[in-house]
């Protein structure tokens, strides 16, 4: 009987430390999709609404995050060149060898050993030059940027430009002007 409680008490014991680790997440947005971007109010006070970004500091934010007044986005494509190479193709051609065989017969004093060769035929393949082909060769990678003012708060750090990911620039783009964004960028410049 004081097993049956003791399995019981467990089981309670594992499904509420479940539920509460369950119920401490959240999206970031409150449209239940996060996409790395985070509106909230500028300094004229129009929102996107959206969303509540306070910069309160929450335990999911990293210090990699940057935030300030979105100035202007621009996406950089990529660029390609033609540009040739050597082109390898596979050549084979059959060749022999000789390979040695022996035989042992006998014991002790009266152990005789035979030797003798044949010749085996075998398919031998090598990579080789055969002219040149032509390619496309990435020049520039292709690039997505948001331009950001008062970044972090600091009203001299105007006209910032930050390399990000497709789905942050998209976000970005649609923003109002002048909204405050907070996202996590690839790179500084762009």
């Amino acid at each position: 009987m004081f097993g049956k409680r003791l399995i019981v008490s467990g089981a309670i014991a594992i499904l509420i430390g479940t539920l509460g680790a369950c119920s401490g997440g959240g999206d970031r947005d409150g449209t239940g999709a996060d996409n790395g971007v985070s509106y909230g109010q500028d300094d004229t006070g129009t929102g996107t609404g959206t969303g509540a970004s306070t910069g309160t500091g929450s335990a999911s934010a990293q210090d990699d995050t940057v935030h300030g007044l979105k100035d202007s986005v621009r996406h950089v494509t990529a660029k390609t060149v033609r540009a040739t190479r050597p082109r390898l193709v596979r050549k084979c051609s059959t060749a022999t060898r000789r390979v040695r065989h022996t035989s042992s017969s006998g014991t002790g004093s009266r152990r005789t050993t035979r030797t003798w060769y044949t010749t085996e035929r075998y398919r031998s393949c090598t990579q080789v030059r055969s002219g040149t082909e032509t390619y496309r060769k990435t020049v520039r990678a292709e690039k997505w940027c948001v331009e950001l003012d008062d970044v972090n708060g600091d009203k001299r750090r105007d006209d910032v430009w930050y390399e990000v990911s497709r789905s942050v620039y998209g976000g970005a783009r649609t923003a109002d002007d002048r909204a405050r964004l907070e996202f996590s960028p690839v790179a500084e410049g762009c």
